[in-house]
């Protein structure tokens, strides 16, 4: 009984498994201060090629530059 619990319960172990490390990537990348700086530049250079017009790139950038406040401020309370 038990190989075929494991069985019928593999996909949805497999697809637990995905979001586990689906969300540690995300936390992994929305916590690094160098991952925000390198959005950061890549923004810029957007916005210096004409990509992106002026509206979004204050959008963006007001965006990115909280999150690299909140990770500062997140690692201040940690230490």
């Amino acid at each position: 009984m038990f190989i075929i619990d494991d069985i019928l319960l593999a996909p949805l172990k497999g697809i637990i498994f995905l979001g586990k490390k689906i969300n540690e990537v995300i936390e992994k990348e929305t916590s690094d201060e160098g991952s925000v700086k390198e959005r950061l530049m890549a923004l810029q250079l957007q916005f210096e090629m004409d990509e992106i017009d002026e509206e979004e790139y204050d959008r963006k950038e007001e965006e990115l530059l909280a999150s690299l406040e909140r990770i500062r401020n997140e690692k201040l309370n940690n230490h």
